[in-house]
């Protein structure tokens, strides 16, 4: 399978269910009397972590999610089935961004997380809810909330304890095999990785820990160059970083540049890579000549406090002792796994249920909609001089009449609200 760490999606939230205009048949109650039953929640859209994922390839060819809307309300005061809630799975560490900003909605960052990201829309309340003593026949229902829409950014970030890094074909991946019981594609040339490995170590005191295998880097990764710019976002949860290097220089380079190298990447990509606590392992000690760039290795870093553990990935020689020093240096860390807070907040986004918009369409005629007109059209008889006078006083007070005055209105233009259509006129 391709690996694919970051995907763009549409999310969509169900709609609710109209509520029902009815009348029930029932001897001496005006017109039967409202009977019509309540429309069904719309689905939510759940994001939820699966272990068994480790890539999110299943967003390469489906880009759009939505849940399914509730049902519409029925007669004898029946209500509308609500709809099943959409869950999406995704692999542990993939973090939901908002698309247009880039903010972070929510990092799924803990085995067997599930989060509602958009709740489905609430269904309409029947016109058995808007009989009063001076309104007893209401033909009005009220329609079904709409549900959340938006774009978001899946960005999976690898959760390891320990990043192996290093230039390519310096034996991470041979490393990882021996050391754990994953098993990388191993060959002699550069960039065999082309996707984040993970391993996890077992110690005899039965707390291991997890290795990731970070794709081969190489000179200007964090501008893009080769494959380490895709990749260095994985090393970004990791505790402790471990450089793998050639010490027996098969290919010509020195080990001590090429950390210097690597260090001066992760750095430019994010400056707190360079903080955490780092371990030199000087692989290939096996067909080493001598041991000259092992003592430049020890005499550069030792003094810095980053311990070099000669290896041999091939032969298992010093893996042991570097394995336990890992572990030793984990135990004096903290246990929790780095998790990006939360920047985007949807419920923040909402419309508040006083708003209103007001919108012009041809023919001079105003459209005026929002939550809480909604509601006081389903509870206001108009048909008696006490209701309309409530309802003149509740377009002033709130505002819309000086909002449709801004818009240029004119006495005889038209204005509509929901099954409302009236003419204009101070």
């Amino acid at each position: 399978m391709i690996f694919v760490d970051q995907a763009k999606i549409y999310i969509k939230s169900g709609d609710g269910g109209n509520g029902c205009v009815s009348f029930r048949r029932e001897k001496y109650v005006p017109n039967g009397g409202p009977d019509g039953g309540d429309g069904g929640k719309g689905g939510d859209i759940i994001f939820q972590v699966d272990n068994d994922l480790n890539t999110l390839y299943d967003f390469r060819h489906k880009k759009h999610f939505k849940a399914r809307n509730g049902e519409p309300g029925k007669g004898n005061r029946m209500h509308g089935k609500n709809s099943d809630d959409l869950i999406i799975n995704v692999p542990l560490g993939t973090i939901i961004r908002e698309a247009e900003t880039g903010k972070v909605i929510i990092d799924m960052a803990h085995p067997g997380m599930e989060e509602i990201l958009l709740k489905g829309g609430r269904g309409g309340k029947g016109n058995q809810h808007y009989a009063t003593p001076t309104m007893q026949i209401p033909k009005y229902a009220q329609p079904g909330k709409s549900g959340r829409d938006l774009w978001v950014v899946l960005e999976l970030k690898t959760i390891a304890d320990v990043g192996l890094v290093g230039f390519p074909n310096v034996g991470k991946s041979t490393f990882l095999s021996r050391v754990t019981n994953a098993r990388p594609k191993i060959a002699n040339y550069h960039f065999t990785t082309l996707n984040p490995n993970l391993g996890v170590v077992d110690i005899s005191d039965g707390k291991g820990f997890v290795i990731a295998d970070i794709p081969g880097l190489i000179e200007g990764a964090s501008e893009g160059v080769g494959l380490g710019h895709e990749f260095l976002k994985h090393i970004e949860r990791t505790k402790i970083i471990v450089h793998i290097v050639d010490v027996a220089s098969t290919e010509g380079r020195n080990p001590v540049e090429d950390i210097n190298k690597i260090n001066y990447e992760l750095e430019t990509f994010n400056p707190e890579l360079v903080k955490r606590p780092m371990v030199i392992a000087a692989n290939k000690i096996d067909v080493m000549q001598d041991d000259k760039y092992l003592l430049e290795l020890k005499d550069e870093f030792e003094d810095k406090g980053i311990k070099v553990y000669p290896i041999s990935a091939v032969t298992g020689q010093g893996v042991k002792e570097l394995l336990y020093h890992i572990h030793d240096l984990l135990k004096g860390l903290d246990d929790e796994t780095l998790v990006y807070e939360q920047e985007y907040f949807i419920d923040s986004e909402e419309i508040k249920e006083d708003a209103f918009t007001v919108e012009v369409l041809e023919d001079n005629t105003f459209l005026v909609e929002g939550p809480k007109i909604e509601k006081m059209l389903g509870y206001t008889n108009l048909e008696t001089e006490k209701g309309f006078a409530f309802f003149q006083k509740f377009l002033r007070e709130n505002g819309i009449i000086e909002e449709l005055e801004r818009l240029g209105i004119e006495e005889g233009d038209t204005v509509k609200m929901y099954y409302l259509e009236f003419d204009f006129y101070k």
